[in-house]
């Protein structure tokens, strides 16, 4: 099992909203990629609730079965979409793939 954990921090305004609308954007479309790709074995999205300078914004986690189905998640076409607007929102991203 591969576990895919993602953390963003966002831009105070971006795309004409605010820091807090782009999260809840992407919150959205994420959650809205699991009837679409059933590789997806588990998602957790979190909000920051410290807020200190070393804190990222959101996190995403999610479980694939193997490096295959996450390079099939990653490159499916409704992914590529969210991808596209969390660049243009989000200032910092890092990423982190293991074997669980």
């Amino acid at each position: 099992m591969i576990r895919h954990v993602v953390m963003w921090k966002f831009k105070p305004e971006a795309e004409g909203k605010t820091k807090e609308e782009n999260m809840a954007i992407v919150k959205d479309s994420l959650y809205a990629l699991l009837p679409i790709i059933p590789e997806i074995k588990r998602m957790e999205i979190g909000l920051d609730v410290k807020h200190t300078d070393m804190s990222m914004d959101l996190m995403l986690l999610t479980e694939f079965d193997n490096m295959d189905t996450l390079a099939y998640y990653a490159n499916h076409p409704e992914h590529l979409k969210v991808s596209g607007y969390v660049r243009k929102v989000v200032e910092t991203r890092v990423v982190l793939d293991c074997e669980i």
